[in-house]
């Protein structure tokens, strides 16, 4: 099927319509490249200690010594990590992928039972996991098939302050739960064996598995996207191109302020930048703002990557007025959508145009930006980037004309190889001519700028993370005293959206509290509902589906 392609008349100067996929064969081709190229360049920095591109080629090459000698990995296997920035992830992150093994990356803040079906459904056979979060660990550990455990402080890599870094966060702050893990090795033992295993020459292919990607399911449970490293370096070289004019090689500084672990941060930051030899400037706890603003005074950054809830909250932060935007040139958000108010606020207090973005954890994630050349916000989420096309379908799969709404359908080579281990979901997810259905309403106008309508899944967004609805009513439903239960997301100013749970009793005397403590042992943060309303019973179709879409109306009216 051809696709008329009217955005490319409106590419910016300079992006081409194509992109060379195979100017790198894998991800550590593209590591190797910075290293060649910026070798003294700082790459990485967190609590005031950098890391050259060096430094980074040295200490990821150890860690990978200790995983394919000490530990004796093979191609292919998988190594969870488990961390919040800082300066341990790239170089385990990197070392994994130069040992031909396949990231899987986890959230630090994962509940028991969330983290026990990801190590399990991976089958990764080791964890690098922060200490703040190993007790985690510790209660699923006999359910899965890791072999090999390795810990590390906060600080590990800070030198004697980060000791007392270590010191105050185990001792005084209280914010390490005690935990005792048989065999388990420090991330710094890990590097130091690492060294005597000089790391032999591993060709990884493109159609290699860099990455598991974990992503919510319809069925309630999280599916590993298979992104490949093809998928990853086509994906930076189309965002590399996008971005390439506004760029100067060797001289950029961003701020990463959203974990690694999410996809956004991982491609956009930590490859892009990379690729140009930026320095990444890693923000451990983007969620204390006052330290945040704190930390931004002393960079002086060019530019920032985030979600619209990021940026609010800067904005509504006393003294994020007082940084010095002078070489800030870009700021790209995405993950949720981009509001017009915050959009227009950062603008105007930055000098700085708010460029939205659209994306996937299975597209790795760009799949649409808005020209960086972009005065102010447009509600568009942009057209697509170079070697990508997309179309709106209808439910019958044919392709609707110019200004109709259907779902949103995606095809390059930034594409997912698939999800792990579910042939079934994966041929739901892709068709038989490649095209990825995102799940998204969407219409395309005369121009080819792409909108997002509404959400053909019943998706929550909250601060650009997917939240699931059937996992949320799996969880909840293992409470005895609930009947039936059905989980929306309602709109918040600070977030996007948030759980808003609706529920029938089977026992009279549950409450709202003992629903929010059970859903605080079993799901993340912001998974959590923020609003419980009991009902006598839920609106369901003639075959008895619950009507979420009825629930979501009655609490936007």
């Amino acid at each position: 099927m051809s696709v008329e392609r009217p955005w490319l008349d409106q590419y910016p100067a300079g992006v081409p319509e194509q992109i060379d996929v195979d100017e790198f064969p894998s991800v550590v081709a593209v590591l190797e490249n910075a290293i060649q190229n910026y070798r003294d360049r700082p790459a990485f920095a967190n609590f005031g200690k950098t890391l050259t591109y060096a430094e980074i080629d040295t200490l990821s090459a150890r860690f990978a010594g200790y995983l394919l000698g000490e530990l004796g990995l093979k191609k292919g296997d998988r190594v969870a990590i488990m961390m919040p920035n800082c300066l341990q992830y790239p170089i385990a992150t990197f070392g994994v992928l130069r040992a031909g093994l396949t990231v899987v990356n986890t959230n630090p803040m994962y509940t028991p039972r969330e983290l026990r079906h990801q190590l399990v459904d991976s089958g990764a056979t080791v964890v690098l996991v922060l200490d703040n979060f190993a007790h985690t660990v510790e209660q699923v550990l006999a359910d899965t098939q890791v072999k090999q455990v390795i810990t590390t402080g906060l600080g590990d890599m800070l030198g004697l302050k980060g000791s007392l870094m270590n010191f105050v966060l185990k001792y005084i702050k209280k914010m390490v739960p005690d935990f005792d893990i048989r065999g388990a090795v420090r991330f710094r033992s890990a590097l130091e064996r690492g060294a005597a295993h000089p790391l032999p020459k591993i060709e990884s292919q493109p159609d290699d598995i860099a990455f598991l990607q974990y992503t919510g399911g319809t069925t309630g449970l999280a599916k590993g996207a298979m992104l490949t490293h093809r998928n990853l370096v086509a994906n930076m070289q189309q965002a590399a191109a996008w971005v390439g004019a506004n760029v100067n090689p060797g001289h950029e500084v961003i701020i990463t302020a959203l974990p690694l672990y999410h996809i956004f941060a991982l491609t956009a930051n930590g490859l892009v930048f990379m690729k140009f030899g930026g320095l990444n400037h890693m923000i451990t706890n983007p969620r204390d703002m006052p330290g945040f603003v704190k930390e931004l005074k002393k960079v002086r950054f060019t530019a920032i990557t985030g979600v619209n809830t990021l940026f609010n909250g800067l904005l509504n932060t006393p003294g994020f007025d007082e940084v010095d935007f002078s070489k800030l040139h870009l700021t790209l958000g995405g993950g949720m959508a981009v509001q017009r108010a915050v959009a227009e606020r950062w603008k105007k207090t930055t000098g700085s145009t708010l460029i939205e973005a659209y994306g996937l954890t299975e597209t790795s994630p760009a799949a649409c930006i808005n020209p960086m050349d972009l005065a102010e916000y447009s509600g568009a989420i942009g057209l697509p980037i170079p070697s990508t096309d997309a179309c709106i379908k209808d439910e019958d799969g044919r392709t609707l004309p110019m200004g109709d709404i259907g779902e949103l359908c995606i095809k390059g080579p930034q594409v997912m190889k698939g999800y792990w281990q579910r042939p079934q979901e994966t041929t739901e997810a892709i068709d038989g001519d490649g095209w990825l259905h995102t799940g998204d309403m969407a219409r395309m106008d005369e121009k080819g700028f792409f909108y997002i309508v509404d959400r053909k899944k019943d998706m929550i967004l909250v601060s650009g993370f997917n939240v699931y609805p059937n996992e949320i009513e799996d969880v909840v439903a293992m409470l005895p005293g609930v009947l039936e239960v059905a989980a929306v997301g309602i709109p918040d100013e600070q977030s996007g959206e948030v759980v808003k749970l609706v529920v029938v009793k089977k026992d009279p005397s549950l409450t709202a509290e003992q629903i929010k403590a059970h859903t605080r042992e079993n799901l993340t943060g912001y998974k959590q509902p923020k609003v419980i309303e009991f009902r006598k019973e839920l609106p369901k179709t003639n075959v008895g589906k619950i009507l979420r879409r009825e629930l979501r109306d009655d609490a936007r009216t």
